[in-house]
Parts: structure tokens; C-alpha cells; sequence
């Protein structure tokens, strides 16, 4: 992947905004993350010259494959880790708040142990 936290974020909320508008602009993901839309611009940017995302004529941004598997790879993450910590008591709100920190920083072996040890926990192992 080889991508920093901030790139993760923006094709995560890429993703994200795509399962409930048709189409997704910039101003959208400003809204979503609370940013200038400028911010949003240079940001947009660099995924384009990365080819993680394409952007039209008209301003609509879509996920490239490679965008696409980056957005999906932090998505899970973040939604295994935020119900999982959920599930050992934390508050919602401070789960979802440290699932999008740890979801950046977890190795993709300690990701893959930890969601085999709570699969496996879960059925009373």
C-alpha cells in the first residue's frame, strides 16, 4: 500500500460517501471531515497523480482499483476494531475514536491474528 494516515483517511471517507451519494465531490468530503475545501483540493490531488483516485470533468471522484483496495483494507479495519472494542465494554464513542488510530498503525499480521483470535473466541475456543 505504502500510503501515509492522511491518504488512508481521505480514500477511506471516499469509500464511505460513495455507499450513500451518488456521486462524491470535493465539498462532500469537506463537509464530511470538517476541512477547507482547498485542504480537500491539494489532497485530491496527490491520490490523482498517485492514480489512487480519478476525478471527471465535472468534479466527481472515484476510487481507482488500487484506490479502492486501500479504502477497503482501512474500512474493515476500522469497523472490526470499532465493534470489537465495543463489544469488550469500551464506549462507543471512544471506540470509534481509537479504531481510527489503530486501524492506520496495526500491521496486517497482527490485524489478521487479532481478527482470528476474536473469531475464534467467539465461537468458545
Amino acid at each position: 500500500m505504502n500510503v501515509n494516515e492522511s491518504a488512508e483517511n481521505y480514500l477511506e471517507t471516499i469509500l464511505i460517501l460513495s455507499k450513500s451519494h451518488p456521486v462524491v465531490r470535493s465539498v462532500d468530503i469537506a463537509e464530511e471531515l470538517g476541512f477547507k475545501k482547498s485542504s480537500v483540493s491539494v489532497a485530491m490531488k496527490n491520490l490523482r497523480e498517485k492514480d489512487h483516485i480519478r476525478v471527471t470533468r465535472e468534479g466527481f471522484i472515484y476510487l481507482t482499483e488500487s484506490g479502492k483496495q486501500i479504502a477497503d483494507t482501512i474500512y474493515e479495519r476500522h469497523e472490526f476494531l470499532t465493534h470489537w472494542l465495543i463489544r469488550l465494554g469500551v464506549d462507543p464513542h471512544i471506540a470509534e475514536r481509537d479504531a481510527c488510530k489503530i486501524e492506520h498503525v496495526i500491521s496486517p499480521e497482527s490485524f489478521d491474528a487479532v481478527k482470528k483470535y476474536v473469531k475464534e473466541g467467539a465461537v468458545g475456543k
